[in-house]
């Protein structure tokens, strides 16, 4: 099996994906299943896993993820002076790229980090269930809000609307259920899915239940470093 490239731009080549639409789910998850210890994926990380998951944000257009994940990691904006936005810039991307939340509530604070220190507006894809006077509070404080649903969030319409904006390939870092809900919808194009050498014991998985029509994924590449198999698997 081929060693996971330590060179930025190999590492680049071995994830890069064709121009045009595409939408990749990135996990870590331990050998059992879980994707976190102690309420964090860091736990289950590795030098290896982090290069990876800098790779996988400086070759898409777009950061997708759910409140809950963003609210529990401490998400903040990809910024021009952090690790990612100078792979972004070495790798001949603009070095920012917005984050998308999702959140059928419209769960996003206006002095959260995401909203006060984005270089580029964050986007915050909801529905016109969520609170009318949230959503305009957000948009006062510079958010860009997506409409995309009535009582939920229409993932197919909020892509559409992403491309519709330049950003076509789309980072999706979760949370499960986030993730379920574009299985369900069918837009998943790629998991890009580490996996960690541990057992947890525990904890939440990559799915929150059992699929109805468990979709049918195709392996196009496994590499490994460190005992950790980094795999990207196509589930079109």
């Amino acid at each position: 099996m081929d060693r996971l490239p330590r060179d930025p731009a190999e590492l680049a080549d071995a994830y890069r994906v064709p121009t045009g639409r595409h939408v990749r789910v990135n996990f870590v998850a331990s050998l059992d299943g879980a994707i976190s210890v102690d309420g964090r994926s860091g736990g289950l990380g590795s030098d290896g896993d982090r290069r990876v998951f800098r790779t996988l944000r400086a070759l898409s257009d777009a950061v997708l993820v759910g409140a809950g994940t963003a609210a529990a990691e401490g998400y903040r904006p990809v910024l021009p002076d952090s690790p990612v936005g100078r792979l972004r810039a070495q790798l001949g991307r603009p070095s920012v790229a917005p984050v998308v939340i999702v959140s059928r509530r419209a769960s996003l604070a206006p002095g959260d980090q995401l909203v006060t220190d984005a270089v580029t507006p964050t986007l915050l894809v909801t529905c016109a269930a969520a609170d009318a006077d949230r959503r305009t509070a957000l948009a006062s404080a510079g958010v860009e809000v997506l409409v995309c649903g009535e009582d939920d969030v229409d993932l197919p319409t909020a892509l559409d609307a992403l491309a519709g904006r330049g950003l076509e390939q789309v980072l999706c870092e979760g949370g499960p259920a986030l993730f379920a809900a574009a299985l369900a919808a069918g837009v998943v194009d790629e998991l890009d899915l580490s996996i960690a050498p541990l057992l947890v014991g525990g904890g939440p998985g990559l799915l929150p239940s059992a699929l109805p029509a468990p979709p049918r994924a195709e392996l196009v590449q496994a590499l490994t470093e460190d005992d950790v198999l980094f795999t990207r698997y196509s589930l079109r």
